[in-house]
C-alpha cells in the first residue's frame, strides 16, 4: 500500500512539475509585458488595490483548507455518502460567504479604497475599476474552491494541471488584448482577468460533475456537519488572516509610508517567488491528500515518515531553484524586466529567504489540519503571525528602512515553525528530534555545502551573462550532488532510482 502511494505520489508530482514550467515560463514573461504595458506605478496601484480584496477574500483560503480536508478524510474512509453530505454543505456555505463577501467589498472596502490608500486623483476612476473586477474575480476563486478540492482530493492531478494551463495560457491572450485595445489599459486588465476566472469556474464545474457523483449539489440540511465546517472554517479563517495581515497588510503599510513604487518592487518580488515556489507547491500538492489519508487510515506512523520526508523534499526543491537566483537576482531582473526598480533586487532575496524557511512547515500544517484538531494550532501559530503588522508599524514609524518588514517577517516565520513542530507533536506524536536531525540540522548542512562553490563562483566572476550561466549550473550540479550524498537516506536513493526516474526513462 505504502508503495503504491509512493508511486502516485511521484507520477502527480511529475505532472505537476510539466505543469509549473509553462506556468512559469508564461507567467514571468506575461509580468514582464504587464509592467511595461502599465509602467510602475499602475502596476504597483494594481498590486495595492488587489491586495485590499485579498484582505476581504480571506474566507475563500478558510474554506479552501477545511473543505479539502473533509472531502479526503472521507475518501481516506471510503464512506461516500458522508463525502456527498460535505460536498453539498460546502457549496452551501461557499455561496452563503459569497454574498456576504459581496456586501463587505462594496461597503467597508469601498470606503478604504477611496478614503484611505494613497491613489494620485487622475488614476482614481481607474482604481475603482480594478477594484470591482477583483471582487469578482475573488467570488469567482471562492465558489470554485469545492470542484477543485473535489478533484485533487482524487488525486486527479493531471486535470487540474490541464485547466492550470488552459488559464494561464488564457492570461497570455489577455496581455496581446492588452497591446491591441485603445482602452484604459488598467481597468481593462482586470476586467480580462475577471473573464479568465469565470471560464476557470464553469470548465471546473462541469468536469465535476460529470466524473465525480459528490459534486452534484444536493441540499439536505445536517446541522452537526455543518456546524463542524463552519467551526473548523472559523479557525482556519483566524489562520488565514494572519498569513493576509504577513503579506497584503504588510503591503499596504508599505502603500502608506513610500508610495505606490515600492509596492511595484514588492509586487515583482512576490512574482518571482511565486514562480520559484511552484517547485515545492506542486510536490505538496501530490503530497497533502497522502498525508490526511494515512491519518483517516489511522496509519500514524507512515504519516510521520511522510511528514518528515515532504519537509525535507520541499526545502531541497525550493533551494535547487533559489539558490542561483538569490546571487544573481540583479542580473535575472534586469534581463527579464529591463528595469530594475528600486528596493526590488533585496526585495527579491529576503522573500526567497522568507519562503524556505515556509517550505518546511507546509508538512506540518496539513498534519495537524489531517486531525480536525486546529484550534490550538491556529491560535498560537496565528497569534505570532499576526504581530508582523504592529512589529513591522512601530519600525517604520520610527523611521525603518522597507527593507524592515521583511527581517521581522523571517524572524516570525523561523519561530512560527518552532510552534508547529511541537504543535504536531502534541496532536499526532511527531518526534521532535526527528524533525530537527532529519530536516532542519540536514536541510541546513545541505544548503551549506551547497552554495559553497556557487559563492565561489559569483564572487570571482565579473557580472553578466557568463557569470549568471557558470552560477546557475554551478548551483544545480553542486545542489544535486549534495542532496543525493549527503541529504537522502538509502531508501529514498533507492525510490528515487526506481520509481522517479523510471518514469522519465522507462522502456517503450
Amino acid at each position: 500500500m505504502t508503495s503504491a502511494n509512493n508511486k502516485r505520489i511521484a507520477k502527480n508530482t511529475i505532472v505537476l512539475y510539466f505543469r509549473m514550467f509553462l506556468i512559469m515560463g508564461v507567467s514571468l514573461y506575461t509580468s514582464r509585458v504587464v509592467l511595461n504595458i502599465l509602467g510602475v506605478s499602475d502596476y504597483g496601484l494594481y498590486n495595492v488595490v488587489g491586495g485590499v480584496v485579498a484582505m476581504l477574500g480571506v474566507l475563500n483560503n478558510a474554506m479552501s483548507v477545511s473543505t479539502q480536508r473533509y472531502l479526503t478524510f472521507e475518501l481516506g474512509k471510503k464512506d461516500h455518502a458522508r463525502l456527498k453530505q460535505v460536498f453539498s454543505t460546502s457549496l452551501f456555505i461557499y455561496v452563503l460567504l459569497a454574498f456576504l463577501f459581496l456586501i463587505f467589498a462594496e461597503t467597508i472596502g469601498l470606503w478604504f479604497v477611496n478614503a484611505r490608500l494613497v491613489i494620485a486623483p487622475e488614476r482614481l476612476a481607474a482604481a475603482n475599476w480594478i477594484y470591482q473586477f477583483s471582487i469578482f474575480s475573488s467570488i469567482c476563486s471562492l465558489l470554485v474552491n469545492p470542484y477543485n478540492a473535489v478533484i485533487i482530493a482524487h488525486e486527479r492531478m493531471n486535470v487540474y494541471a490541464y485547466i492550470s494551463i488552459l488559464e494561464v495560457i488564457l492570461k497570455l491572450a489577455v496581455v496581446y488584448l492588452l497591446l491591441m485595445i485603445p482602452m484604459d489599459k488598467l481597468a481593462s486588465y482586470g476586467g480580462f482577468i475577471f473573464g479568465v476566472h469565470l471560464l476557470i469556474v464553469l470548465i471546473y464545474r462541469t468536469y465535476s460533475r460529470r466524473h465525480y457523483e459528490e459534486s452534484r449539489f444536493k441540499f439536505s440540511w445536517d446541522k452537526k456537519l455543518f456546524r463542524e465546517l463552519v467551526s473548523y472554517s472559523g479557525w482556519n479563517l483566524f489562520g488565514s488572516a494572519s498569513g493576509l495581515v504577513k503579506g497584503q497588510g504588510i503591503n499596504i503599510l508599505l502603500n502608506l509610508f513610500f508610495g505606490s513604487v515600492v509596492n511595484a518592487s514588492r509586487g515583482i518580488a512576490y512574482q518571482v517567488y511565486t514562480a520559484i515556489s511552484h517547485f515545492f507547491v506542486n510536490f505538496y500538492t501530490a503530497v497533502r491528500p497522502q498525508i490526511t489519508k494515512y491519518y483517516a487510515e489511522g496509519n500514524i506512523e507512515a504519516m510521520h515518515v511522510l511528514i518528515l520526508r515532504s519537509s525535507k523534499f520541499a526545502f531541497y526543491l525550493l533551494m535547487l531553484i533559489s539558490m542561483p537566483i538569490l546571487l544573481e537576482s540583479p542580473y535575472i531582473i534586469h534581463l527579464w524586466l529591463k528595469q530594475l526598480p528600486d528596493y526590488v533586487v533585496f526585495f527579491t532575496r529576503l522573500v526567497i529567504i522568507n519562503g524556505i524557511i515556509d517550505s518546511m512547515a507546509a508538512p506540518l500544517m496539513t498534519a495537524a489540519h489531517a486531525t480536525g484538531k486546529i484550534k490550538l494550532y491556529q491560535s498560537s501559530v496565528g497569534t505570532v503571525t499576526l504581530l508582523n503588522l504592529p512589529i513591522s508599524y512601530f519600525i517604520l514609524k520610527m523611521g525603518g528602512s522597507p527593507y524592515s518588514v521583511f527581517y521581522v517577517s523571517i524572524a516570525l516565520a523561523i519561530i512560527t515553525l518552532i510552534m508547529r513542530i511541537f504543535i504536531v507533536k502534541h496532536l499526532v506524536g511527531l518526534s521532535i528530534k526527528s524533525f530537527c536531525k532529519e530536516v532542519i540540522l540536514l536541510c541546513s548542512a545541505v544548503a551549506l555545502f551547497s552554495s559553497a562553490i556557487p559563492l565561489a563562483v559569483h564572487f570571482s566572476m565579473n557580472a553578466g551573462l557568463v557569470r549568471f550561466l557558470t552560477v546557475g549550473a554551478v548551483s544545480c550540479i553542486s545542489s544535486v550532488v549534495v542532496i543525493f550524498i549527503l541529504g537522502m537516506k538509502q531508501n529514498e536513493k533507492q525510490f528515487l532510482k526506481e520509481v522517479v526516474l523510471k518514469k522519465f526513462f522507462k522502456k517503450g
